[in-house]
């Protein structure tokens, strides 16, 4: 992530030359841990937030999340939607003018062309130094650039106004924070247990599909809180059905879908009475079939860090846990007299 220190001066001037040369900046990993202001670039790969749960993406975007409450493992929220993509980039308040004008300084003095001269511009703008506002920097949530969000001269850092009648499409928004929230949530794999045991399914018998222990919804919130600039977002994931799959032609069916159904203990499901039970025709021999159980999570947002505020606009795709285990299926041989 391309986020400075006034001091950095060369930093600074290098990135802006990448920046210029290639319609990106050089750097772009993800900080992590509060911040009071700026941060000196970190490189690709850096760790986020959204793998721990908690944490800062960008400068000042900062992630919680509630408790899985499974005991089991927990996994990135891989989206139902192969085409939903988080956001690449977007600005964050960073500068008051006199702050910018530091910075400025600071950060390119010496600099060489062409960042000496995007210096100049802003000295020659007098950093809206008489003006309310603050100046925002673009952030980048990883290395993967995308020509959707170009960086130069005129938008490295844009000045942002109290009232924005033109807000730049991809200025911080509660919308943008749900998006980052989605793509930082960890959900709990599917606490499958099979009866009979995973190595010891018969053929011809059903397999009866359990979820062990408390297994709820999940809600992850993404805010901000600098200065002055305050908005959040919360995504709440709720468990809605569970798929398995029997990982073999030789099963019928080959797959089954039930519905979770809350309780007192969180959302779980008991295929004990179920007209849908995968049962194996054909023993896996030496070998075994690959199992596979995936809960689908109805995901919504509320513009708040209430994970029980009201639903909002545009919806956001449904998110899927899968786990997959190896299943010995054995046939039993009957001798008749």
């Amino acid at each position: 992530m391309n986020v400075f220190r006034p001091v950095v001066r060369t930093v600074v001037a290098v990135g802006l030359l990448a920046a210029l040369g290639t319609g990106f900046p050089a750097n772009a990993g993800e900080t992590t841990g509060g911040d009071t202001g700026a941060t000196e670039p970190e490189p690709p790969g850096s760790d986020s937030g959204g793998d721990s749960g908690s944490g800062t993406i960008g400068a000042h975007v900062r992630i919680s999340q509630s408790k899985t409450g499974s005991r089991g493992s927990t996994a990135s929220v891989a989206s139902s939607n192969a085409n939903w993509k988080p956001p690449v980039c977007w600005y964050e308040p960073m500068y008051t003018p006199e702050e910018y004008e530091e910075f400025i300084k600071s950060a390119y003095s010496g600099a060489q062309e062409p960042a000496a001269s995007y210096a100049k511009k802003r000295g020659e703008q007098k950093y809206h130094k008489d003006d309310k506002g603050l100046w925002w920097q673009v952030k980048f949530r990883d290395e993967q650039y995308s020509s959707l969000c170009p960086v130069d001269t005129d938008n490295w850092e844009i000045w942002v106004p109290p009232a924005d009648p033109r807000p730049d499409p991809h200025k911080l928004t509660p919308e943008i924070l749900s998006e980052l929230a989605y793509n930082a949530t960890r959900l709990p794999t599917p606490p499958v247990v099979l009866s009979p045991g995973a190595q010891r399914l018969v053929v011809n018998l059903g397999t009866r599909v359990k979820l062990d222990g408390d297994f709820d919804r999940v809600w992850t919130t993404a805010d901000i809180d600098y200065k002055g600039v305050q908005m959040a977002a919360t995504t709440v994931a709720t468990p809605v059905a569970l798929r398995v799959d029997a990982g073999t032609d030789d099963a019928d069916p080959q797959s089954c879908t039930y519905d979770l159904v809350k309780g007192d203990g969180g959302y779980t499901v008991d295929s004990a009475g179920a007209d849908c039970n995968v049962t194996y025709r054909r023993s896996s021999g030496s070998g075994t079939y690959p199992f596979k159980a995936s809960i689908t999570w109805k995901v919504t947002w509320t513009d708040s860090a209430d994970p029980d505020g009201p639903t909002r606009a545009p919806a956001l795709p449904d998110g899927l846990s899968t786990v997959e285990q190896d299943v010995a299926v054995k046939e039993i041989q009957a001798v008749n007299r």
